[in-house]
């Protein structure tokens, strides 16, 4: 009888602690999901690190670019610590709804995913391009066809030449549309002549021309125009109406402007 009674009482003992240990659990999360941004001490940014002039290495080893410089900007008016996080492009959802980021802020498109995060207003205006060097003999779209075109994996170039709605019907007459990680990578195969022509955003073409010195040129005809945002997670109107109201005011007192100016995109700004 003692031994039945010992029983039932480790049985009981043991239930209360599970029970106890699901209220917590449940507690805590319920805490997390309710931190107030005023609560926030870090704000970590997911970006490119080889996607200048927008988020990129220097020659001192610093990330930086403008929209680094903005996020800083930003965080100076919060009082937040900047995170800067560097993730592969293919990868970038996947920081995002793991927590490992707060957002994606490095010339990301919004135009075809629109429904897909809670999207900041739109700061910067975008066109896609094509570079090719001054000697191909390259000078429209059509004379694309039979050409070997690079692009950057993940990106919105390449998501443009892989639309049925788009250019696919374009990049159908390649001879082949190649994938790289990253639009340094593409420049050396373009500047080898193992690439005929780079599909691209166009601050990031004149930024790469510019630094590259002559030798380029970008068609006049454009693949697409689109526009750059901020992505949060879906759903995080808090942290990003934060954010908006803070590039507001830096659009007002001049901020944006300066920074535009010194990374070379002063026409592409669409703050008001």
């Amino acid at each position: 009888m003692k031994k039945f009674l010992a029983l039932m009482l480790c049985g009981i003992l043991s239930a209360a602690l599970l029970t106890g240990c699901g209220d917590a659990t449940e507690t805590n999360a319920d805490n997390g999901a309710q931190v107030s941004e005023e609560e926030r001490t870090t704000f970590t940014v997911g970006f490119d690190a080889e996607y200048p002039p927008y988020g990129y290495m220097d020659e001192n080893g610093e990330y930086t670019g403008f929209d680094l410089e903005l996020a800083q900007a930003v965080c100076d008016m919060e009082g937040w610590e900047l995170v800067k996080t560097p993730i592969d492009w293919n990868s970038k959802d996947m920081e995002l709804n793991s927590g490992a980021i707060d957002c994606i802020w490095n010339g990301f498109t919004i135009n075809g995913r629109e429904d897909d995060y809670t999207w900041s207003d739109p700061y910067c205006d975008n066109s896609q391009v094509i570079v090719v060097a001054e000697n191909s003999g390259i000078s429209t779209l059509a004379d694309l066809s039979g050409k070997v075109v690079g692009v950057q994996a993940g990106s919105a170039a390449l998501d443009v030449l892989t639309d049925e709605e788009q250019q696919k019907d374009l990049a159908d007459t390649f001879e082949t549309l190649q994938q790289f990680a990253d639009y340094n990578s593409a420049f050396t195969e373009l500047q080898a002549g193992s690439l005929d022509a780079l599909a691209i955003d166009i601050g990031v073409a004149n930024y790469q021309i510019e630094s590259r010195g002559t030798g380029y040129v970008i068609l006049d005809e454009k693949l697409n125009s689109e526009q750059y945002g901020i992505g949060f997670k879906l759903g995080n109107e808090g942290l990003r109406d934060v954010v908006n109201a803070d590039i507001k005011k830096l659009t007002e007192d001049g901020t944006v402007a300066a920074l535009a100016e010194k990374y070379g995109i002063s026409d592409l700004i669409c703050l008001e």
